[in-house]
């Protein structure tokens, strides 16, 4: 879980320069959709249980960087920032969990084993003369 923290934290600081020279460093969309695809590329690869940390960690790069400019933290207001950890978190969670819900899904197969039958069949005999 301390990994996950640890390369989100490198991810976000890796971004703001691609942020910068696409000229979205500012707070737009963009950068809110760059650090949430961040948030769910590093949950692809974590525990669900870390996709707090995650989110902590991407929100303290958009919050310091992208919206406050050269590294201030600032708080504009519980609605706002609730808003970006919870689309951070839920981002992290989704691509964390997603795997497991897709192994979840029954899988349909074609057909069987020749000469195998299914379970509908597997009772009747063949009618004899």
């Amino acid at each position: 879980m301390a990994m996950s923290g640890a390369v989100a934290l490198l991810a976000g600081a890796a971004l703001l320069p691609v942020l910068a020279v696409l000229g979205e460093l500012r707070p737009t969309w963009v950068a809110l959709a760059a650090y949430a695809a961040l948030c769910g590329a590093v949950g692809r690869h974590s525990r669900p249980a870390a996709a707090p940390l995650v989110a902590v960690a991407a929100w303290l790069f958009h919050n310091g960087f992208v919206e406050h400019r050269h590294g201030g933290l600032g708080w504009s207001g519980p609605v706002a920032e609730g808003a970006h950890l919870l689309l951070f978190a839920a981002a992290a969670l989704l691509l964390a969990v997603l795997p497991a819900l897709l192994a979840a899904l029954p899988r349909r197969t074609r057909g069987g084993a020749p000469g195998r039958r299914d379970a509908w069949h597997a009772e009747a005999r063949p009618l004899s003369r």
